[in-house]
């Protein structure tokens, strides 16, 4: 569910934007802190691997794969949200690249949100980067995609007998 909304959210706004903005015009919507400005992105995040439109588009492939097999291991609702805002991110902008101009594996990506002057992006960016912080955060508190934990803190808890120890007391 959370991965179609991102997905439908994403064509939407970029339907949106194409429909409203004039390309390369940014429109300032919080000073130069953030605004609007339309582009069509050939490449990654940054407008990394400018050019490389086709291998891009067999790198989001291969991650909505990815994504869709680890699923089924799902036993956390904190994964679960993560992989559904990464799959919903792959997706919309992979969609971009399949039917967006200049053609299939070569279309571009519809950026519009500016941040600064440092980077432009949209809806599937947003959600990729907040999949890729729940990622980081879970995997730091010890919390596996199947919904088991680490016990990191057995060893630092003295009130709580060792069981190899337990018996001998």
């Amino acid at each position: 569910m959370l991965t179609a909304a991102v997905l439908l959210v994403d064509q939407l706004t970029k339907v949106w934007a194409v429909a409203v903005l004039e390309p390369g015009v940014r429109r300032p919507l919080v000073g130069e802190l953030f605004g609007l400005q339309l582009i069509r992105n050939d490449g990654a995040a940054l407008s990394i691997a400018s050019g490389m439109t086709w291998v891009l588009s067999l790198v989001a492939t291969a991650v909505v794969v990815v994504i869709v097999r680890v699923s089924r291991r799902l036993g956390s609702r904190g994964w679960a949200v993560a992989l559904g805002l990464l799959l919903g991110g792959a997706l919309g902008n992979l969609v971009d690249r399949m039917v967006r101009e200049p053609g299939p594996l070569h279309g571009h990506v519809i950026d519009f949100l500016a941040y600064w002057r440092l980077f432009i992006g949209n809806v599937a960016d947003i959600a990729i980067v907040v999949a890729a912080v729940l990622v980081v955060w879970l995997t730091a508190r010890g919390i596996h995609v199947d919904g088991t934990r680490d016990d990191r803190h057995h060893d630092e808890d003295p009130a709580e007998p060792d069981d190899a120890t337990d018996g001998a007391r």
